[in-house]
């Protein structure tokens, strides 16, 4: 059978053979178990659904045989026998060049050199899931492979609910992950529904197929580096800082890379040494150890030296902590991003125990697994506290580090009751970026060759350096880092999985960019580009300790934005979009919406593009400014000069003293 074949037969018309595992693969931890004896037969007439009756003895038995020994059904006997991986959108059959490049974008998510759990279907994240199980992958490749450009496939949780009549310019797939009724968001309601087989946690850009692996990340973390060592040493002398942190699985992985780009040496600590060893085969890290008097010594010679160098550190990260703080190891700046969304299932590992040992009782014993968690971050928490008080710069990483650590009872909040430390959006990225309008874009070059992404890369930076010659000064900052970037981007070997490339911009640079894309790709000088973005932008997402934690209203903890963006950029000409409930700081802390676009060279692309990605930025600037940034306020002004169509409506700003008097 072909690999089109494949795709096009969805659920296979003879039972498949078991699947071989490669050991090498990195594996999902087994979750706690959450269902009682009535649940697990609810959970296994959930999964046969999908299949005829003729084979549901034989595979009761096998999905139970998972749920005992994973605790979710992932359907592996379906896994696909071709390699799953970006291909050219010219290999993908079909009918509609937007399914072929959604199809593409999937696989790209899926991809064992980018997802961090591919056999499970995991993408980043611990729980960032693509789909549930192998039968929803097959179906909706099937359906993709099938649709016309006047159909919708609609996705509940990674399930194909199916294709329903539409017309060309409505999205070609609208995806939504894990919007629970808001009394069932609570992180063991996700253990149970997802066991169950109805919801799943698509994370940001897992669940939206616009993952592309650590790069989608490794900017906006060179930012934040960088603006958090300015902070140190405003002249730019960066040699012989030191950044340590945590976290190379998924998005993580990009901090070693960041640092290294940025000057600066690094410790990035991880507890699973084949993500560690991933990631060093990957080029993202300098040097793997295993012993904390080895990297003693190695950090010191490297800082001395004022050598830009990443060191991967295979352990916990509050060994770190302590042994510098006890051998006078000078921190400059801290930080850290293991996945605390997911505090007791796999997101963290506490102190004394290996890896295996840690993720057998974190399924057998949850309850101790929550106590030892909680004690290593009280731990954690008051190593770092050590360190700030001697100059070290610490903030958090949008990771709920600072949530999870409070409420395990560590010493991170003042007298007033605020968090110790602020997060990065706080001081850096919400400031700095976020209220000029400045975020994460994205391109994927679907021909899959190398040359077309130097091409664009080459046409961005043209745009940016018209943009920056023509900019007011309060933007010129960005502009120059982001010219800086995509110039030096192929230098820094950043390509996992697609040929995708990722920089900073404004809804005018984003645009700008988009449109020299879509003429080159007229002229046929570059295939077809699919944009995207991080929800983790200045519109995309709504959450109170992260993206949204620079606004001061009291709005930080609704969900309009997040929701009216999805819905905005579906009417506006999206190839396709994602709505979450869950992100990075985890499930039922956050709601965030993405989208993705193809260009294709046609005028419908071309009004899309302007269209779409002009309101997909301009809805949180409006927001922000509402909020009374000053930054979004200016930015918003410009954006109405620009747009004669745009009428915001703008705050009046209270004199503080008026109000002190009255109390």
């Amino acid at each position: 059978m072909t690999f089109q074949e494949e795709l096009l037969e969805g659920i296979p018309s003879e039972l498949p053979q078991p699947p071989k595992f490669d050991p090498k693969t990195n594996r999902a931890p087994k979750r706690k178990e959450v269902l009682c004896p009535e649940e697990k037969k609810l959970a296994l007439k959930n999964a046969l659904r999908y299949f005829p009756v003729e084979w549901h003895q034989e595979l009761a038995q096998e999905f139970l045989e998972e749920l005992k020994t994973h605790r979710r059904i992932y359907m592996y006997r379906f896994m696909p026998q071709h390699e799953i991986k970006a291909r050219s959108i010219s290999e993908y059959p079909g009918k509609s060049e937007q399914a072929k490049a959604i199809m593409l974008m999937i696989q790209n998510n899926l991809d064992h050199q980018v997802a961090q759990h591919p056999y499970e279907l995991i993408t980043y994240g611990g729980n960032g899931a693509v789909f549930q199980n192998w039968a929803q992958y097959r179906l909706t490749m099937k359906y993709l492979a099938e649709m016309t450009d006047e159909q919708t496939l609609v996705m509940y949780s990674g399930h194909p609910m199916g294709l329903f009549p539409s017309t060309k310019n409505a999205p070609r797939v609208v995806a939504t992950n894990g919007m629970m009724i808001p009394n069932y968001s609570k992180p063991d309601d996700w253990e149970k529904f997802n066991a169950l087989g109805v919801t799943q946690y698509g994370q940001m850009t897992a669940g939206s197929y616009m993952y592309i692996g650590p790069q989608g990340i490794v900017h906006g973390t060179t930012i934040t580096v960088l603006n958090a060592a300015r902070m140190k040493r405003p002249d730019g002398n960066f040699k012989g800082l030191l950044f340590v942190t945590s976290g190379l699985g998924g998005m993580s992985g990009a901090q070693p890379k960041a640092a290294k780009i940025a000057g600066l040496v690094s410790v990035t600590a991880e507890i699973n040494p084949k993500a560690a060893y991933k990631r060093h085969e990957q080029g993202w890290v300098d040097v793997v150890t295993e012993y904390i008097s080895d990297l003693i010594v190695k950090v010191r010679k490297a800082v001395s030296e004022g050598k830009a160098i990443s060191f991967a550190y295979i352990g916990n990260i509050v060994e770190v902590w302590e042994a510098f703080d006890e051998a006078g190891v000078k921190i400059d700046i801290g930080s850290d991003q293991t996945s605390l969304h997911n505090p007791y299932a796999g997101g963290y590992y506490p102190m004394g125990m290996s890896y295996d040992q840690a993720n057998t009782l974190m399924a057998e014993d949850p309850k101790t697994f929550k106590n030892v968690i909680q004690t290593t971050l009280k731990r954690h928490a008051k190593a770092i506290n050590k360190h700030t008080a001697k100059g070290t710069y610490f903030f958090d990483y949008g990771n709920a580090f600072l949530l999870e650590a409070s409420r395990a009872g560590a010493e991170v909040m003042t007298d007033e009751g605020n968090f110790r430390y602020p997060s990065y959006v706080q001081d850096i990225m919400g400031p700095l970026c976020f209220d000029y309008g400045f975020g994460p874009f994205r391109w994927v070059c679907t021909s899959g060759k190398p040359a077309d992404l130097d091409k664009t890369d080459a046409i961005a930076a043209s745009v940016l350096e018209e943009m920056l010659n023509e900019a007011p000064d309060e933007i010129k900052p960005q502009l120059s880092d982001n010219l800086h970037w995509v110039k030096e981007a192929k230098k820094n070997e950043l390509v996992v999985g697609s040929q995708a490339r990722i920089l900073y911009a404004d809804a005018e640079g984003r645009m700008r960019i988009a449109s020299a894309f879509n003429d080159a790709i007229k002229q046929g000088a570059i295939g077809p580009v699919v944009l995207g973005r991080d929800h983790h932008d200045v519109s995309g997402t709504d959450s109170p300790y992260r993206e949204t934690s620079n606004i001061y209203d009291g709005s930080q903890f609704t969900a309009d934005m997040a929701v009216q963006n999805f819905v905005g950029d579906a009417f506006r000409g999206a190839t396709w979009v994602s709505l979450h409930n869950g992100g990075g700081v985890g499930w039922g802390e956050v709601i965030n919406g993405g989208f993705g676009m193809l260009l294709d060279g046609s005028e419908d692309a071309e009004a899309k593009l302007k269209s779409m990605l002009f309101w997909d930025v301009n809805n949180g600037i409006a927001r922000r400014n509402w909020a009374r940034n000053p930054h979004a306020m200016s930015s918003i002004e410009r954006a109405m000069k620009a747009e004669p169509k745009l009428k915001v409506t703008t705050p009046n700003l209270v004199d503080e003293e008026l109000l002190n008097d009255l109390f």
